[in-house]
Parts: structure tokens; C-alpha cells; sequence
């Protein structure tokens, strides 16, 4: 597109030069047979000049867009090389230990562990990039299920507890029985990563809030509070674009692609649903917001035995 906005916009000039050697022709002829000719092409020229200056900022917007892209970009190879880099030296770490010295059975236990958890941490990043490789894809409907949503929500949570090794008491739940229809891979992707989030940035003491209900129009809410500093309101629409990270990708705390967000929303729209953050009721903190097409399980019919 600004290859293309650029040779317009070049003939568009050499249309202009060669105009303006016209109007300069017929401006100094006195002869008015030629006065129509004249005002013709000083009006197309005006239409120029104002085409011109349309494409002129319309390039200028790529251009920031094609800048902006490439900074994002530029994050996430920061991003997933630093998400590459650290379990693959820890595990080289622990693995030289091993080799190299003799160390009690706990020890090892604790080793294999943590190996594990950096073994888990890569799968996690890479099941990340290949999901967002396959958003584009066609889905088909022949494999979607009722999914119980406060089930899943639990484990997603229990999940998400272990891998940051906190107390599982740190989510707290209040959920009625729902039914989503849906692919149940595609529903564990949405709630594990906002769960993730909201363990990953609450706050020293970690809070994170988790509801689901019904909204009586064929709908469900999920709720997904944290006590962390919360996500201000101009940024809200930008941290579910593909690669973003708030603040400078080499002076963060903590890991992260900018590929969760994105494939969060993404899931959630093509489920029919709705995502947004607002703010908590008291406090500070962040609240995501998903809204699925769902009913309550009561209305869920009998199945035939």
C-alpha cells in the first residue's frame, strides 16, 4: 500500500508540473477563446493539489503504523529471546551441576523440578506461537461441546497457582453453574491466559477475584479481578494488539511474548462473545470482562439415556 500511495502520489505531481507549464501558457495568452481551457485546468490542478495532500498524510499514517509495527516486532524478538534464553540456561545450569558434583536426593528432586518448570515454560511460549499462527484458520463446528465454564475456570486457576508455585486460596470464586458452547481448547486458551495475567500482576500480596453468571439474555459473564496497579485507560484498546508489551521489552520484570492478550481476543470473537477491561469496584487493580453466548445449566435439557 505505500508503494503504491507513493507512485500515485509521483504522478500525480508530474500531472501538476505539467499543468502548471500549461496554466503559464494560457495565463499569458490574452486571448479569451483560451480563458475556459484555462480555468478547466486550474481546477483540475486545484483537485490535484488536494489529492495530493490527502496522500501525503495518508502515507504519513502508514508510515507511523509501518513504525510502530516494527517496534512491537522488535519486542517480541526481545521478548522470545529472553523466553528462549532463561529456561534453557537454567536447565544448562542445573544439568552441569549434576554432571560435575554429588549432591543428596532432595537436592536432585528440587532440580528436576524446576527443569520441568522451565521444560513447561518453553512448551508454553511455543504453543503460544503456533496458536497464533493457526488463528487464521478455518474452524469447523462439528467438534464444539457444552463445556461446564466453573469447572474449567477452577482448573485453569489451579493450574495457573502451580505454575507460580503461590497458594491456591490466592483465586478466590464465585461462580453459578454455565453451559458455553464451544471448543473446550479454545475456552481453556481464553481463562488460562487472564488468569495467568492477573496472578502475574497482582499485586505484593497477590488477590485475584474470579466470577461467572448468567446475564438473562443468553449470555454469561466471566469477571477476572487482580489488586495490581491496574492498566490505564488510554491503553486499554492497544494491549490487545499482536505483540504489544506496555513499557521497554529489556527493562520488564516479567516474561511474556504480547501474544496472550491477542489470542484472547481473537478466541473471543470468533466464539461470538465480547472482552474489555474496566475498573475494579474498590481498589486498585484491573478487571477483564467476557462476555459468551451461554445459559445456565439448570436450562441445560435432559440428555436421553
Amino acid at each position: 500500500m505505500p508503494i503504491l500511495l507513493a507512485i500515485a502520489m509521483i504522478s500525480l505531481l508530474i500531472v501538476l508540473t505539467v499543468g502548471w507549464v500549461l496554466l503559464s501558457v494560457f495565463g499569458a495568452m490574452e486571448d479569451t477563446s483560451h480563458s475556459g481551457v484555462y480555468w478547466a485546468l486550474l481546477s483540475i490542478g486545484s483537485t490535484f493539489i488536494l489529492l495530493l495532500l490527502v496522500g501525503v498524510v495518508l502515507y504519513l499514517i502508514l508510515s507511523i503504523k509501518a513504525i510502530n509495527l516494527t517496534r512491537r516486532q522488535s519486542n517480541f524478538i526481545d521478548s522470545v529471546t529472553h523466553e528462549l534464553k532463561s529456561p534453557i540456561a537454567s536447565m544448562k545450569l542445573y544439568l552441569q551441576t549434576l554432571s560435575r558434583h554429588q549432591v543428596d536426593r532432595q537436592v536432585q528432586a528440587d532440580f528436576h523440578r524446576s527443569m520441568l518448570e522451565d521444560l513447561e515454560r518453553l512448551d508454553h511460549l511455543i504453543n503460544q506461537m503456533l496458536e497464533t499462527g493457526r488463528l487464521d484458520a478455518e474452524r469447523s463446528d462439528d467438534d464444539l461441546e457444552n463445556v461446564e465454564l466453573a469447572g474449567l475456570l477452577r482448573d485453569c486457576a489451579a493450574s495457573v497457582c502451580m505454575n507460580y508455585r503461590v497458594p491456591a486460596d490466592v483465586v478466590r470464586f464465585d461462580l453459578q453453574p454455565c453451559i458455553v458452547l464451544a471448543h473446550r481448547m479454545d475456552l481453556d486458551i481464553i481463562f488460562r491466559n487472564l488468569i495467568d495475567n492477573a496472578v502475574k500482576y497482582a499485586g505484593a500480596t497477590p488477590q485475584v477475584e474470579v466470577s461467572l453468571r448468567p446475564t438473562g439474555n443468553g449470555r454469561v459473564i466471566v469477571r477476572i479481578a487482580d489488586n495490581g496497579r491496574g492498566i490505564p485507560l488510554h491503553l486499554r484498546r492497544k494491549i490487545f494488539g499482536r505483540f504489544v508489551r506496555l513499557g521497554l521489552e529489556l527493562e520488564r520484570e516479567k516474561p511474556g511474548t504480547g501474544l496472550g492478550l491477542y489470542i484472547t481476543r481473537t478466541l473471543v470473537r470468533r466464539l461470538r462473545g465480547s472482552i474489555r477491561v474496566r475498573d475494579p469496584d474498590h481498589g486498585q487493580g484491573t478487571v477483564f470482562e467476557v462476555q459468551l453466548p451461554g445459559r445456565p445449566e439448570s436450562e441445560l435439557p435432559p440428555q436421553s439415556v
